[in-house]
């Protein structure tokens, strides 16, 4: 999140943004501010009722202001995505999409977080389909969503190419970082990339899952905390260290 700096936010014409620059899975993203461009057809320039912000910020800015000053009366679900590209694994630490989704679940709000599996043309459509029936069934089971949130990832296929549904947990590192270097007007610039494939899944894990073609849906929450065989483990590491000089011995007897 963007803290100790303004983070800026406008209203955006929803379905004109949408008719206009969205008309289907493979079109690019445009930037929102080419929303108040005059399009010039008369049905997309009417006043539109429905209500969206734009936020200069990241995702986890983007709900902040949403819940906490934006969005009234507040909402029943918050949805993080739909993102271009998977979410698996350890990926999720370092996913814009996934800490968005975390502001909403530690407010207590339903949540689920959704990406579609490529980042070259994804298939939006189907991800929306999938997200929507979720939330019908969230609406049903308010006793679940305090206690977790949902992770989707829905590959990037037609549905009859989809293998199923599965309920899976994080898996290790899906994908591993790249640098590469650029020198520009004497400065060196660099350029990280997540683009080498690691998918070090195993069975019941996201990626493995994904791998296979299913849909995967992983509860998550704040289990970044650890057992109590760890726990001790960790505190003979502390004892052994000596970080803190040990007290010195109580005094017994009187003094004269």
């Amino acid at each position: 999140m963007t803290l100790h700096a303004p983070v800026f936010a406008h209203s955006v014409p929803a379905e004109q943004y949408l008719m206009q620059y969205a008309p289907g899975d493979d079109t690019p993203p445009r930037s929102a501010d080419a929303v108040f461009e005059p399009s010039g057809d008369p049905v997309l320039d009417l006043p539109n009722p429905i209500n969206a912000w734009a936020v200069q910020g990241t995702p986890a800015d983007s709900c902040i202001l949403a819940l906490e000053q934006l969005v009234n009366p507040k909402p029943d679900l918050v949805v993080s995505g739909i993102n271009r590209g998977s979410n698996l694994g350890w990926d999720v630490i370092v996913s814009g999409t996934v800490g968005a989704a975390f502001q909403g679940f530690v407010r207590g709000y339903p949540t689920i977080a959704i990406s579609v599996g490529s980042v070259q043309a994804p298939r939006y459509g189907f991800a929306s389909e999938v997200v929507a029936a979720l939330a019908r069934s969230l609406k049903d089971a308010p006793e679940a969503s305090p206690q977790y949130f949902l992770n989707v990832n829905v590959p990037n296929e037609p549905p009859d190419r989809i293998a199923g549904v599965r309920i899976t947990r994080l898996g290790g590192r899906a994908y591993g970082e790249s640098v590469r270097t650029e020198d520009s007007f004497g400065h060196r610039r660099y350029w990280i990339s997540r683009n080498r494939a690691i998918l070090s899944g195993g069975d019941g894990t996201d990626i493995s899952a994904h791998r296979d073609n299913h849909i995967t849906i992983t509860p998550m929450g704040m289990a970044f905390s650890t057992t109590d065989e760890r726990m001790a483990l960790v505190q003979g590491l502390v004892d052994s260290a000596g970080i803190l000089p040990s007290p010195a011995p109580a005094a017994t007897g009187a003094t004269a």
